[in-house]
């Protein structure tokens, strides 16, 4: 495949890398300082930007009908638009908050234990992320997709950045300390003990190898698609 990234920072470079031992070729690196590009040239894009560029890179690309992976968080708010816009130009689109193999079982562990543990009233629920000092967004969208998942499981109704007082809330917390790849734990609490799942990333390998493989599987098709269609879960 010939592939343009949209972000050229360290996920985009280790992007670079796994995409190149897998026998595909980088046509374009896009970030900031980048005035133009040739569409043409490209077979599939995978966006790791920045959340104000995020949904512009989208629309470039389903304008030009290219595929597209968008792994850049923050942007949301013009979800419903990339999805109109993919609909209307009949392309091909792929957002997932995490790409790794591990933390989308991870999400679906979360799923089946919030599902579970629904029926004792005895536990609150409460969300820590953990995230390097340029990490932009907060919470993380990997921390969002957590608590998204509890709430369709539960009588949750909505979550909140360090609300601890409101019990149809799901608290989140969202740190940032230097060298950290991403940690996520959610936690259940009674007054008799705590039970606890945690997903700790060790290096970026895994989200840039599950992104270029949600690109390869996006080959073809025309939609709008998760990575539990690409993972077959």
């Amino acid at each position: 495949m010939n592939i343009a990234l949209f972000g050229y920072g360290k996920m985009g470079k280790t992007i670079e890398r796994i995409a190149l031992s897998r026998g595909h070729v980088i046509v374009a690196k896009i970030d900031i300082n980048t005035k133009s590009f040739d569409p043409s040239k490209a077979d599939v894009a995978i966006d790791f930007s920045i959340p104000t560029e995020a949904y512009n890179n989208i629309k470039l690309c389903f304008n030009n009908n290219i595929p597209i992976i968008s792994g850049t968080t923050g942007w949301l708010d013009r979800y419903d638009d990339a999805v109109t816009l993919c609909k209307a130009k009949n392309g091909a689109f792929i957002y997932a908050s995490n790409y790794s193999l591990g933390v989308n079982l991870f999400f679906e562990l979360n799923n089946k234990l919030s599902k579970i543990i629904q029926k004792f009233d005895a536990y609150n629920v409460e969300i820590e992320e953990i995230h390097h000092t340029q990490k932009l967004d907060a919470p993380s969208g990997t921390a969002i997709t957590l608590a998204e998942g509890i709430i369709e499981q539960s009588d949750k109704l909505n979550w909140s950045l360090d609300v601890t007082n409101n019990e149809k809330t799901i608290p989140i917390v969202a740190k940032r300390i230097e060298h950290v790849h991403g940690t996520h734990t959610v936690a259940y609490d009674s007054e008799v003990d705590k039970i606890e799942i945690k997903h700790t990333a060790k290096n970026r390998d895994g989200f840039a190898l599950g992104a270029v493989v949600a690109a390869e599987w996006l080959q073809g098709k025309k939609g709008i698609f998760t990575m539990k269609d690409v993972l077959g879960i």
